[in-house]
């Protein structure tokens, strides 16, 4: 058992101790409900004990390390960090930023969505930015064939296996620590029958958004297959900067015909 804990929980525990009572609570970031007993000392599920956390944190994910609970995050060149929402389900954040959207919506039900758009059911597909895995999870619930998921953060992958939220294990997916658009290059043409694009911000990852590796996504894909792009609309109210239609631009040179669908563009190569 490896308990998550967040503030909502740990205040529960709390509470449950002055009280002296058991508390329905759950240890894996609302997957699951199990009966936790609490004492003055901390709290116990099964025979397993646990301390109470001194200086719990909001927009802290605590993860149990065999002797005491720490934030899921790690740094190398940038912070990374694994962040509570309202619905379970974590984002998580580079340097402050946050990559998943959460205000309005669950991460987990905002990746459903987008992954219905390019109907994955029997489709080998391409999920370029691979993150928590939410995008892959649910092209495995829609029964995809086969999913070719890149990440470049070993430190994603890191949150990502501490993640009950994360897809792990399937054999449909083949999950790889590289740059896509590294990558790209070394696989076959139309050899993907779906792309989901969900890269960081452009500010962040501009290579991501370049004319020359939306020409690799098109050659890796088959004619007529589909490609959702996530693109958000960062700026637009400062600058009025549009980046959902450049993306489309650049898309349609690129031999895509487009869309724009929700926070994003829906693209099918031509």
């Amino acid at each position: 058992m490896t308990p998550l804990i967040t503030r909502r929980v740990h205040d529960a525990l709390l509470a449950g101790a002055r009280a002296g009572a058991t508390v329905d609570c759950s240890l894996d970031l609302d997957r699951t409900t199990v009966e936790v007993r609490t004492d003055g000392e901390g709290w116990a599920v099964g025979a397993e004990r646990f301390p109470f956390i001194e200086q719990c944190k909001d927009r802290t994910i605590y993860y149990w390390t065999t002797e005491t609970f720490q934030p899921a995050a790690r740094f190398s060149t940038q912070l990374t960090k694994l962040v509570p929402t309202d619905w379970g389900a974590p984002t998580f954040e580079i340097d402050g930023i946050k990559m998943l959207p959460t205000a309005h919506v669950s991460p987990h039900e905002d990746a459903q969505r987008k992954v219905a758009l390019i109907e994955p059911r029997g489709k080998r597909i391409l999920d370029t930015c691979g993150g928590l895995g939410y995008f892959a999870a649910w092209c495995l619930h829609g029964n995809a064939a086969h999913v070719l998921s890149y990440e470049k953060s070993a430190d994603v992958l890191w949150l990502r296996g501490l993640n009950p939220w994360s897809p792990n294990g399937a054999p449909e997916l083949a999950l790889v620590n590289a740059d896509v658009t590294e990558e790209i290059v070394t696989l076959p043409s139309e050899s993907f029958d779906a792309v989901l694009h969900d890269p960081p911000r452009f500010g962040i990852a501009g290579e991501l958004y370049s004319q020359a590796f939306y020409g690799e996504l098109a050659r890796v894909l088959k004619r007529g297959a589909p490609l959702f792009h996530y693109t958000g609309s960062p700026n637009k109210l400062t600058s009025g900067r549009d980046l959902a239609k450049e993306v489309s631009q650049r898309l349609r040179r690129a031999g895509f015909a487009t869309q724009l669908e929700g926070d994003g563009v829906l693209a099918t190569k031509e």
